[in-house]
């Protein structure tokens, strides 16, 4: 069922369109980069899921999503450094034959995530 992300702007009240994001694989020694992408209007991958269905495996992994970047995109004025800069999540898989949703809610100040469905 592979894996997803989604991430909402709690600030501006709309998808995260544009935000910088990276998917490492993070099992067994250091960081590997599998994909960087830029959300598209909907806050999502533009190319579907960032690990399709039998290609995601069970081990560990780390998206990091481009925050600070993102809103000063925006025009929202930061302090440097910034309160949140990249967020990151390391999460593991356990069943890769489940679907894997991690949704980002996400202003300046603070951030909330959870398996979605």
């Amino acid at each position: 069922m592979g894996l997803s992300t989604h991430v909402l702007d709690t600030m501006h009240g709309c998808p995260a369109a544009g935000m910088g994001v990276a998917l490492y694989t993070t099992g067994g020694g250091p960081a590997t980069l599998v994909k960087r992408l830029e959300l598209n209007q909907d806050g999502r991958n533009p190319d579907g899921p960032l690990i399709a269905d039998a290609a995601l495996q069970r081990g560990t992994y780390r998206l990091v999503f481009d925050v600070a970047g993102y809103f000063r995109r925006r025009g929202v004025a930061l302090p440097e450094p910034s309160f949140l800069d990249q967020v990151t999540i390391d999460f593991g898989v356990a069943q890769p034959d489940q679907h894997y949703h991690v949704p980002l809610l996400v202003s300046p100040w603070s951030y909330s995530t959870y398996r979605g469905s």
